[in-house]
């Protein structure tokens, strides 16, 4: 499932809700056993001076030898030359003000390890706290309830950009970000695309240390990934890491397909819109989600999921530069999911794809000789069986790319290219209650829950629907 938020959780370490409590100090004994006294050695013995002599060196020497060794596993294995030490800062969410690590800059060739990569980014990483209202109830008991939320983001430029997730900052009226060192300033949104869950926040504020952004197409299962953020808005610039479990993992998340990272990092709500690191300390994903239970209704844990960074950091700059995703792609039709009801209603011997129920004039569909009564079943070499297919393989494309379209009509398939437009600047703000599939909203038509029965009335006689 999709985890609100505003949502807080409590963990407890055993099933029954107790603790254990450490064993108390009088009974601890070292694992070998009691310590034997130790007896006084004779002076006036050589052979035992001589024995005591090598004992030092040897003593000395092991001393020197384990020097060398800490100082190797200190470093990690990495060659890479340090920087400076960074020290926590008070209250900054550090284990204390005397913890230091070696601050490596990210340049995208040396490995880093985990503390190094958390040093050269959390100053880079923020806090998000938002405060909106909802309303509850109906009718003449309706009434405004205030709110508040949590999430994470990301300094995108040195003069305050910073990106985070849509569902963290949609519905907000007021946006607080919070910076490492303690800073905190009031944000504005800047635009943001509920299809992608992707916005762009701005503070006031210079010489912000922003992120390096890594390619997330490198990716490989079992690669380690990194998270930084503020877990249920409460555990400020805590870091968790794990494994990519899956690449290219399509899920659906609130209605809306998305293809995703996926990985065991611990990820729960406040992450949210914080960014996930590869072991060179760059930034290859944007948290955005966490199942928590299965479609059956089976619990799960270790199922968190990211937005790949290569498939949404064009629209990022879009929306820095023009407030909204201006290279959208927009097919200008309505269409629903290919169904047996449809099949049997219209005769048709394919029962998947996607059913096209009205076209657009002078839109991208027309163009390529769409007409209603299509059904598309490919998009290049991706199979189409439903508007969910379609939907995840839209977002692989901006407007202006050329596709071909394979279509189902009369019991024929044709093959036409299409060339996406893209989607009106008046249809950019998402609706408050979207319908799946819509062209408002998913750029498709909103002909997604219209039965056989509305369809058949559209095409013969209801043309007002």
């Amino acid at each position: 499932m999709y985890n609100d938020e505003r949502n807080l959780y409590h963990y407890t370490y055993r099933r029954d809700g107790s603790e254990t409590a450490p064993p108390p100090a009088d009974d601890y004994q070292p694992a070998g056993g009691p310590v034997q006294e130790m007896k006084p050695v004779k002076k006036n013995r050589i052979g035992l001076k001589i024995t005591a002599l090598a004992l030092c060196c040897a003593l000395l020497g092991g001393g020197v030898g384990g020097g060398v060794v800490w100082a190797a596993v200190g470093r990690g294995g990495d060659t890479a030359q340090s920087g400076p030490v960074l020290n926590s800062p008070a209250g900054g969410g550090g284990s204390s003000a005397a913890s230091t690590v070696k601050l490596n800059r990210v340049d995208g060739q040396t490995l880093l390890t985990d503390a190094e990569v958390y040093a050269a980014n959390v100053d880079s990483v923020v806090s998000i706290n938002t405060t909106g209202t909802a309303t509850s109830g109906s009718g003449f008991w309706q009434s405004q309830q205030p709110t508040a939320g949590a999430g994470s983001g990301f300094v995108l430029t040195p003069d305050g950009f910073i990106a985070t997730n849509y569902h963290v900052i949609g519905d907000a009226d007021t946006i607080k970000v919070t910076f490492y060192n303690g800073d905190s300033y009031d944000a504005e949104v800047v635009g943001g695309d509920e299809d992608y869950d992707i916005a762009v926040i701005k503070v006031e504020a210079e010489n912000l240390k922003p992120v390096t952004m890594g390619d997330s197409t490198l990716l490989n299962v079992g690669d380690r990934v990194l998270v930084i953020g503020n877990p249920l808005g409460e555990l400020t610039f805590s870091q968790t890491g794990g494994m990519v479990s899956s690449v290219n993992r399509a899920i659906d998340v609130e209605g809306v397909p998305f293809n995703m990272i996926q990985t065991d990092a611990s990820i729960n709500p406040g992450n949210s819109g914080g960014p996930m690191f590869n072991q060179y300390g760059q930034v290859v994903g944007i948290v955005s989600a966490k199942y928590t239970q299965s479609s059956s209704g089976a619990s799960a844990e270790g199922l968190g999921f990211a937005i790949p960074i290569n498939d949404v950091a064009a629209m990022i700059q879009d929306i820095m530069t023009n407030g909204f995703v201006t290279n959208k792609p927009y097919l200008g039709v309505t269409a629903m999911s290919m169904s047996q009801d449809l099949a049997n209603q219209f005769r048709y011997d394919i029962t998947e794809g996607v059913f096209i129920s009205a076209v657009d004039e002078d839109g991208a569909a027309d163009r390529a000789g769409l007409q209603m009564g299509d059904v598309i079943t490919k998009v290049d070499d991706h199979e189409i069986k439903d508007m969910a297919d379609l939907t995840i393989v839209k977002k692989q494309y901006s407007a202006g790319d050329t596709v071909t379209l394979t279509v189902y009509r009369q019991g024929e398939t044709l093959e036409m290219e299409l060339t996406w437009d893209a989607v009106p600047e008046d249809q950019q703000t998402p609706q408050q209650e979207p319908q799946r599939g819509g062209d408002d909203n998913s750029q498709y038509g909103n002909g997604y829950n219209m039965n056989p029965y509305d369809l058949f009335d559209y095409f013969f006689g209801n043309r007002g629907w």
